[in-house]
């Protein structure tokens, strides 16, 4: 399988406080991968520095192959293109509709000016996520896993390679968290895009992801398919797996 992403000994620190040592991953094109580990460990960190919302300090970064971190402001801007991203909050403009949120992406970034296309594709998008129908609705109206979903959809409409999901199911229940981990698998297995997400959902991590990446305290300390990462003898990765996966016979 082909690596779509690499890392190579990136590193990262605030205030001389390093929260990625030395992270060297390779993300297989067309899998689920999750990174996953405590609060504090760097995985929020480590998906803004691959996007480019942060600049690593030192290391590497390569989409492909190209290597990010040699671009200037503009080529990253150019690459991001490819990116897709799902905030927490989903982060929708409240002063638009739906419809809006959608096309702004296609308008502001991608420059389409035909109305009938840009009509087209948020109508396309909205059948394929299940809220056919919601244009004029107002973003104050939509429930959390509505606002997850149209979150996830203003990304999609970009067409993008590779999808980042940050805590897709934060707030929400576990019958919409379900829901957000199936559009995850669909996202991967119907249009074919790397999926990357950060998750505190250590079940749902293991059951769609294809690979495993586990941090602490900005180190990876277990990277692998679930079953290798489930058989680590790492102390660390052995308490979190099972205080995980007791809660579930609570």
């Amino acid at each position: 399988m082909n690596t779509i992403i690499r890392t190579k000994n990136l590193s990262k620190s605030f205030n001389n406080n390093y929260v990625l040592r030395d992270v060297s991953i390779e993300i297989p094109e067309n899998s689920i991968s999750a990174i996953i580990g405590q609060s504090g460990t760097g995985k929020s960190v480590l998906i803004k520095t691959i996007t480019g919302m942060l600049k690593p300090d030192s290391g590497e970064i390569w989409f492909r192959n190209k290597e990010l971190t040699a671009l200037d402001q503009n080529e990253m801007f150019e690459i991001r293109k490819f990116f897709g991203y799902s905030f927490q909050n989903a982060a929708l403009f409240d002063s638009m509709n739906v419809g809006e949120n959608l096309a702004f992406p296609l308008e502001e970034v991608l420059h389409i000016k035909n109305r009938q296309e840009i009509q087209k594709r948020v109508k396309e998008i909205l059948d394929w996520i299940e809220l056919p129908g919601i244009q004029l609705k107002r973003v104050d109206e939509l429930s959390g896993g509505m606002r997850k979903r149209v979150g996830v959809a203003r990304s999609l409409i970009m067409r993008p390679e590779v999808f980042f999901f940050d805590e897709p199911t934060t707030g929400l229940d576990p019958v919409l968290s379900e829901t957000i981990n199936n559009l995850i698998v669909r996202v991967n297995r119907e249009l074919g895009i790397t999926c990357i997400l950060i998750t505190h959902d250590i079940l749902a991590a293991f059951r769609i992801s294809d690979k495993i990446v586990f941090l602490d305290q900005g180190n990876i300390v277990a990277d692998g398919s679930p079953a290798e990462v489930a058989a680590s003898e790492h102390q660390i990765v052995k308490d979190f797996i099972k205080i995980s996966f007791s809660e579930l016979k609570v």
